[in-house]
């Protein structure tokens, strides 16, 4: 349950049903449509105070009227001022990198729940912020002003940016809006990451701007990455970049030319050769399989199979389908590094998968490290959808 905030509360009220109340006293800070009892007219995108049918307070959290979760919690005691509680979590969460993040200046500063500010993201690239809001609240004025406020107060940031995903705001009924520069004229920068170097582009590219999860799990293959390397999705060279370091030869594959244009730009910019394959990696993987190539390290980092629990079975598939074929394709001795950013695919669903790949191939797989997602993403006990990715970096006999 995010930090304790006393104040009287004058806020209206969201009744929870028991199996609602339950969940938030066994420690998840979400509340789903279906488990709300009532709710005050005019509460979305407000704080409010959540109480269960008995009338016991919960505590305060702030309300979505169009979202699945419609119930976000923000502490356990009533909330008197909230734009200064906003403030004084973006100062915590600042606060947190600082004792965490090292051999970067581009990290995630603030995660959502995870940081027990629900609905908002920031990334930050050097000396620019991007910053996401995925929910009512976090969109609402005061709110929003808050905490870029205090975001300016803290970091000083040369330029704020937004990154706008159109179904988020049209699933929470916003406005529609679009990505693009909030604060200064600086959209572009170069950051660093274990002293590898990338361009940013604060408007294009995915996510917030770069895969900024996988900053330590990047580290962490360079110290095992030997010979001949391929790097497949790519994207702007995450991987690739670091395993030049260590291999003689390292391929990239994805199947977007403008993602592989910038991964050019930036093994130059670090002064390394790497060979930039664009196509299907499924397809690649395939031909490479067919034709006998063999490598000496292969990393999969492929994007979100599951995006949802529908979505399971197949992406199960998939992640089988990718794993067999780059363990026909590596050397006795290799390295594969293999990740799944998919939250519905569980830790142990996932190791089981590329067991059984393995055990279909007839390969013996040691593993050397069992990762996550770096520490600026952290993960909440209590809320499992916090910690989602999954990097396994194993020896291949």
């Amino acid at each position: 349950m995010p930090p304790k905030s006393s104040a009287v509360s004058t806020l209206p009220s969201v009744v929870v049903s028991k199996r609602g109340a339950l969940r938030l006293k066994e420690g998840h800070v979400w509340v789903y449509r279906s488990d709300v009892v009532s709710a005050t007219p005019g509460a979305g995108g407000q704080a409010v105070q959540v109480q269960d049918e008995r009338g016991k307070q919960l505590g305060s959290a702030l309300y979505s009227s169009t979202s699945q979760i419609a119930v976000r919690m923000l502490s356990d005691r009533p909330v008197g001022d909230l734009e200064q509680l906003i403030r004084k979590r973006v100062r915590d969460a600042i606060a947190y990198r600082e004792t965490v993040v090292k051999d970067t200046n581009a990290y995630r500063a603030i995660f959502s729940e995870a940081d027990f500010l629900p609905g908002l993201i920031v990334d930050r690239y050097n000396d620019i912020l991007s910053f996401q809001v995925l929910t009512q609240a976090m969109d609402a004025e005061p709110v929003r002003n808050a905490f870029l406020s205090e975001l300016n107060e803290a970091s000083h940031p040369a330029a704020i940016t937004e990154r706008v995903d159109a179904k988020i705001r049209e699933i929470e009924e916003l406005p529609a809006r679009s990505s693009g520069l909030v604060q200064g004229e600086k959209s572009k920068t170069i950051f660093s990451m274990n002293d590898v170097k990338f361009h940013y582009n604060a408007v294009e590219g995915q996510k917030t701007g770069a895969f900024l999860d996988q900053r330590e799990n990047y580290a962490a293959a360079a110290r095992y990455a030997h010979g001949e390397a391929l790097d497949v999705f790519c994207y702007h060279g995450g991987f690739g970049l670091h395993l030049a370091a260590s291999c003689s030869k390292v391929t990239g594959v994805d199947s977007s030319r403008p993602a592989l244009e910038m991964a050019d730009q930036n093994a130059a910019l670090n002064g390394r050769e790497i060979e930039w394959l664009e196509g299907n990696a499924f397809d690649v993987l395939r031909d490479y399989a067919k034709s006998g190539t063999q490598y000496d390290t292969i990393v999969l980092d492929p994007p979100a199979f599951a995006k949802s629990k529908r979505d399971l079975a197949t992406a199960l598939r998939g992640y089988k389908e990718l794993n067999l074929r780059a363990l026909k394709m590596l050397k006795p001795g290799g390295i594969l590094v293999t990740c799944s950013c998919s939250y519905h695919v569980s830790p142990q669903a996932f190791l089981e998968v590329v067991s059984a790949a393995a055990l279909d191939v007839h390969r013996n797989l040691r593993i050397l490290e069992n990762r996550t997602q770096a520490k600026d993403h952290p993960i909440l006990l209590g809320v499992p959808e916090t910690g989602y990715l999954k990097c396994l970096i194993t020896n291949v006999s």
